[in-house]
C-alpha cells in the first residue's frame, strides 16, 4: 500500500514537505507521532494521530509514538490562548504506561517485526540537557526570526487575535518539539514527524534543524483538524472529552457518540477512523443515501470504533443497552447489563430514593409508585393508566397497580424502572 495515497482518499493530508512519498517509497522508513501525556487516557481527538501511525504500520513502514514528558511540562502555545499546567515526573510516567496500554491496541509492538512500533519519552533525554548546554547545541542553530515567523507563536503575541502574550517557556517549545525531531533521526533513524496541521510550525522547526545541525534531509506530513459540519470542536459532549479508558466513558456512551453523529460527519468520520477499504466505504455511503432513516452508515462506524477501542463483547453490550431506550428490549435484556452502562442508558431520568425497608416485606406497587416515590402524582392516576396498558416496570407491562413488588425484581440488586407511555421513564434507585 501507498501510504500517501492512502491517507489522501481519506481526507487525511493537509500538508505534505515536497519529497515525502518520494522516501517511503524508496525504503522502509520510521515516523513518530507526539502525544501529550496531561491525563492517564487518550481522548478520541488523539484517534487521528494513532489511526495515522496505524495506516503507516499497515503500510510496511515504523511507527515511533513519542510520549511528550518533557514538552507536557512545557506546553505547547499552538492553537491554545494561555498556558497550560504543568506535571510531575511520577505523574508523567503513569500516564505514559497508560497510553502505552490504550495504543497497543492499534499497533503492534512485537519485536520480532522489522516494522515493530516503539514508544519513547522526550524526558528521557530532554532532563539531560544544561540550560547552557541547550542554547549552545540547539538555540545557535535557529534564529529568532525564524522562530517568529511561525503562526502559533504570531496569533499569542497579538492581543486583537485573543493573545494573553507567550513566556519564554512556551517560546522555546518549538525548539524542545525540534530537539525530539533531531535525538529520533539520529538514534533511530526517523525520517518523518506527522501531527495536526496546528503542528506544521513545529514539525518544520525539526526538520531545518536537523538540516542546519547535522546536514541531513528530513520530512514532514499534517493532517486537517476534525471539526463537526457544524464547525464546532470534535470530540466534545456536554459531558466534556470522549475518553478511549472505558472508566473515564463507558463502552455504552462511546458506541452512542458515534451512533449520533450527523450523516455528513458519519461519512468523513468513517474514512478517518476506520480500516475499512475505498470500495467498502464507498458502497455503505450510497446503501445509507438510499436508506438514511435506517443510519446503517452510523451503526457501522458505531461497530468499528467499539470494538477497536473496547471489544466485541462491549460492542455487543453497548447495542443491547441502546435497545432499551429505543428498541424492544426484555427484562433479561436490563438484568444482563452491567451497573455502569445501565446508569449511562438512564442518566437524565427522573429518578428517585426509596429505603430498603420499603420492601423488605414487599410494597404495592401503587403505594411504591405514588406515594414512596413521586412517578405518578396520584394512585388514581396510575390505576387508569394500568387499566389503558400504558404502565411498564422492568419492561414489563403491569397489569395489577397492587401487585407486591419484592427486592427479587430488583435490577442490579437495587433498580427499578417504571414506564409511563412509550417513552417516558423513572428510575426508583433502593438506598
Amino acid at each position: 500500500m501507498n501510504f500517501v495515497e492512502e491517507l489522501r482518499w481519506r481526507g487525511m493530508i493537509h500538508d505534505i514537505m515536497p519529497g515525502t512519498e518520494e522516501q517511503l517509497s524508496k525504503e522502509l522508513t520510521a515516523a513518530y507521532v507526539g502525544i501529550d501525556p496531561t491525563a492517564d487516557s487518550l481522548h478520541i481527538g488523539h484517534l487521528v494521530s494513532v489511526m495515522m501511525l496505524k495506516h503507516f504500520q499497515r503500510c510496511g513502514h515504523k511507527p515511533i509514538v513519542l510520549v511528550g514528558g518533557a514538552t507536557g511540562m512545557i506546553g505547547d502555545p499552538s492553537g491554545k490562548s494561555q498556558e497550560r499546567n504543568l506535571l510531575d515526573e511520577p505523574t508523567l510516567r503513569h500516564n505514559q504506561e497508560c497510553i502505552k496500554n490504550q495504543v497497543a491496541k492499534f499497533l503492534t509492538f512485537d519485536e520480532k517485526e522489522q516494522n515493530a512500533a516503539i514508544l519513547v519519552n522526550n524526558y528521557d533525554w530532554m532532563k539531560e540537557f544544561s540550560f547552557l548546554g541547550f542554547i549552545r547545541d540547539i538555540g545557535k542553530h535557529i534564529t529568532v526570526n525564524y522562530m517568529m515567523a511561525k503562526d502559533s507563536v504570531k496569533k499569542r503575541l497579538n492581543p486583537e487575535a485573543g493573545g494573553a502574550g507567550l513566556s519564554f517557556t512556551e517560546f522555546s517549545y518549538q525548539l524542545v518539539q525540534g530537539t525530539d525531531f533531531l535525538y529520533l533521526y539520529e538514534n533511530y533513524g526517523c525520517r518523518l514527524q506527522m501531527g495536526g496541521s496546528d503542528q506544521w510550525g513545529n514539525i518544520t522547526t525539526g526538520t531545518e534543524l536537523i538540516r542546519r545541525k547535522v546536514g541531513g534531509e528530513a520530512f514532514a506530513l499534517t493532517c486537517p483538524l476534525i471539526t463537526k459540519a457544524d464547525g464546532t470542536k470534535f470530540g466534545k459532549t456536554e459531558q466534556g472529552n470522549v475518553w478511549l479508558d472505558s472508566k473515564l466513558t463507558s463502552p455504552y456512551k462511546f458506541y452512542q457518540f458515534w451512533l449520533n453523529t450527523s450523516d455528513e460527519d458519519a461519512a468523513r468520520y468513517i474514512k478517518i477512523f476506520t480500516l475499512l477499504n475505498r470500495q467498502e466505504i464507498e458502497g455503505l455511503i450510497e446503501e445509507h443515501s438510499k436508506e438514511p432513516h435506517l443510519r446503517k452508515l452510523q451503526k457501522e462506524l458505531a461497530r468499528q470504533l467499539t470494538v477497536m477501542v473496547h471489544s466485541q463483547q462491549d460492542y455487543e453490550v453497548a447495542v443491547e443497552a441502546s435497545a432499551i431506550l429505543f428498541g424492544n428490549a426484555t427484562a433479561e435484556s436490563l438484568r444482563k447489563i452491567d451497573e455502569d452502562t445501565f446508569l449511562s442508558v438512564f442518566e437524565g431520568v427522573p429518578s428517585f430514593d426509596v429505603a430498603a425497608s420499603a420492601l423488605a416485606e414487599g410494597v404495592s406497587f401503587s403505594a411504591l409508585c405514588a406515594e414512596l416515590a413521586q412517578v405518578f402524582p396520584s394512585k388514581g392516576e396510575l390505576r387508569r393508566l394500568v387499566k389503558g396498558g400504558g404502565v411498564s416496570m422492568n419492561r414489563e407491562k403491569v397489569e395489577d397497580s397492587e401487585m407486591v413488588v419484592t427486592t427479587e425484581m430488583l435490577i442490579n440488586n437495587k433498580f427499578l424502572v417504571v414506564q409511563k407511555g412509550k417513552k417516558s421513564y423513572n428510575l426508583i434507585r433502593i438506598v
